[in-house]
């Protein structure tokens, strides 16, 4: 299965956090599975540590480069993924959360989240663990 992982996921599992459910935890190390992250969640990370937010404190290079090193496949950001957000209700309003949804409904990609927000789009290709 392709899984994109949202923002929490990638830095919980990059640092073995114990926040890391179990369930996304067994998906994501499921050799079976194949992981992407978005250029959208470097982004947000970035946008996000530059604020001052505590649970964004990690070096995004260096997040980027072990998801690249650990297999993870980069999904970068494509205006079908732009047009995807445009239809989406306003369930809630996190750019970066809506564009994860938009970028696994164009791709066909079940995005894994621990979002409560984002799995209220559950018309979506969305995995709540």
């Amino acid at each position: 299965m392709k899984l994109l992982l949202d923002t929490h996921l990638l830095i919980w599992a990059a640092a073995d956090d114990p926040s890391l459910p179990s369930e996304a935890r067994t998906a994501i190390e499921d050799t079976d599975n194949t992981l992407y992250f978005s250029v959208a969640s470097i982004w947000e990370i970035v946008i996000k540590s530059a604020l001052g937010r505590d649970d964004f404190q990690v070096d995004a290079r260096v997040l980027r480069r072990n998801l690249l090193d650990a297999g993870y496949e980069e999904l970068s950001i494509e205006a079908q993924h732009a047009f995807e957000v445009a239809a989406l209700p306003q369930l809630h309003k996190d750019p970066f959360d809506r564009l994860l949804v938009g970028q696994a409904m164009a791709e066909g990609i079940v995005l894994l989240t621990h979002d409560d927000q984002i799995k209220r789009y559950d018309f979506a290709p969305v995995r709540y663990v």
